[in-house]
């Protein structure tokens, strides 16, 4: 498959070596074809902290997290790095994630990867302190200062669907910043982020211990990083579910917890947009691989008037799309991630059907001998209240919903327990902006404007997670503050 993988499994990056799991290996399978396509190294709990320890060590016994230029190069350095080894490292994701060809030129490999740029740059041009003045608290002259430092040991546990995205949206900032990393992948993408850890310990200059790459089938190791008293922070992207039992780990050592988690995103179409133009976009959008993404709106809320109209338009391109071979650079849906995963989607429609929503389209199984597909479906005639308009389904998956005017839509949008992204479709900027100031939820796309960028801080409101992925805001995540007031 590549010269970043030996042909007898992936390794652990663990204080700087690239090492065996002292459990052996586990397989990782292609989800197209739902044939193995080689080994993982597979962690145990020593491993685990093996890697802790080293982290610990990094952060407190070397210069890494002082020497804004080093970082700074060692950075660039791996960005230059991951450029150099870009089509090896494709043809893993493609493999491994069932990730369609066409988005490995953008947010699954290509994007992330020149986003490390922005990361590099923050060492030595972020202002680490800020000079508060003097002033006279208690009638004392006092000249204060803000200084911003590293938290320490970044505990990072990423999930499988978007993982060089989601993987250096936390390594590039955390490392930016001055802290050390233990990076958890996914089980069902274990390799993604073996390779990173063969470039950096063979092809970057960053210090034994900064960054290590714990690849385990073993499920309980991530709640293993959450609760070690060694680890500062945790950084999470994952299912709001399994959020909830991250914060109660971290409770037990009162850590920092970042927590970015599902979504059930509304696509609000107002009645003076152009209707068929608009679910078009919008039933596009859940297919785009395969509809695993926490961001994707997969509510569209569409004027009464207009609905049978706009079923006729989401429906038109749904049918449209065919899953396919990832591997093919026309294919926009691909295969959901496992076996698992496809008959959580299969459950989900056989809910909807049972609360009596009507599959306009889709629905079932592609005409394919292998691979874990789901055909991309539309669902009518269910309430905001039904089970499939309510909880994330990570699939390729449409829910309709009629609404009665503006503040309807926004009433329909915010009632949801998630709060992470949406669209607005529509011609008033009035009329939108209104809309876009009513509904709770961390990023908004209007009439397809674009938010995502290494830039642009991204998360959500309320069960969609705490603090904020990208940009200046997510680089403070990574922050400690501290004030020192000296008398003058």
């Amino acid at each position: 498959m590549s010269s970043l993988l030996p042909a007898d499994g992936s390794r652990l990056l663990i204080g700087g070596k690239l090492v065996e799991g002292a459990d052996g290996v586990f397989a990782t399978v292609n989800p197209a074809t739902e044939e193995v396509l080689g080994l993982a190294a597979d962690a145990n709990a020593a491993d685990l902290d093996a890697a802790v320890d080293a982290a610990r060590t990094a952060f407190d016994e070397t210069d890494w997290s002082r020497d804004h230029a080093f970082r700074a190069r060692c950075l660039a350095q791996l960005r230059t790095a991951l450029e150099s080894h870009v089509e090896e490292l494709r043809e893993i994701t493609i493999a491994e994630v069932g990730a369609p060809r066409m988005l490995t030129s953008g947010p699954q490999l290509e994007g992330p990867v020149a986003d490390l740029g922005y990361a590099a740059g923050l060492p030595e041009t972020y202002a680490w302190e800020i000079d508060l003045g003097v002033a006279a608290p208690m009638g004392i002259k006092t000249r204060r200062v803000l200084r911003r430092e590293p938290i320490g040991v970044v505990g990072a546990i990423t999930p499988w669907n978007f993982p060089h995205q989601i993987n250096f949206a936390k390594l590039g900032p955390a490392l930016a910043a001055g802290n050390t990393v233990v990076l958890k992948p996914a089980p069902d993408t274990p390799w993604c982020a073996a390779a990173v850890g063969a470039i950096i310990a063979e092809e970057t200059d960053i210090p034994a211990g900064v960054v290590n790459i714990v690849t385990s089938a073993d499920h309980t190791l991530g709640a293993r990083l959450t609760a070690d008293p060694r680890v500062d922070m945790i950084s999470f992207t994952g299912s709001t579910a399994t959020g909830r039992a991250v914060m109660t780990g971290a409770a037990t050592t009162l850590k920092k917890a970042f927590l970015e988690l599902g979504g059930k995103s509304a696509f609000i179409v107002l009645d003076d947009a152009d209707i068929a133009a608009a679910c078009s976009v919008a039933a596009f959008s859940v297919c785009v691989h395969a509809g695993q993404g926490c961001a994707l709106s997969t509510r569209l809320l569409v004027p009464r008037a207009a609905y049978d109209r706009a079923i006729q338009a989401a429906a038109a391109t749904l049918g449209g799309i065919e899953p396919g071979d990832p591997a093919d650079p026309r294919t926009v849906c691909g295969p959901l991630i496992s076996e698992r995963q496809r008959a959580r989607v299969e459950r989900y429609l056989d809910i909807a059907r049972a609360e009596g929503g009507r599959i306009v389209v889709g629905g079932g199984r592609p005409d394919r001998e292998r691979g874990f597909f789901v055909e991309p479906t539309l669902i009518a005639d269910v309430p905001n209240s039904s089970t499939v308009a309510r909880e994330e389904i990570f699939g390729p998956v449409l829910v309709i919903i009629p609404h009665d005017g503006d503040e309807d839509a926004v009433r329909i949008a915010n009632d949801s327990p998630y709060g992470l992204s949406g669209s607005v479709w529509g011609n008033d900027p009035e009329r939108i902006r209104r809309v876009t100031e009513g509904v709770r939820t961390g990023t908004l796309s209007v009439n397809g404007g674009i938010w995502y960028s290494a830039d642009v801080p991204f998360g959500g409101y309320k069960q969609s997670g705490l603090g904020r992925e990208m940009g200046i805001a997510g680089f403070e995540e990574y922050l400690e503050t501290k004030v020192i007031a000296t008398a003058a």
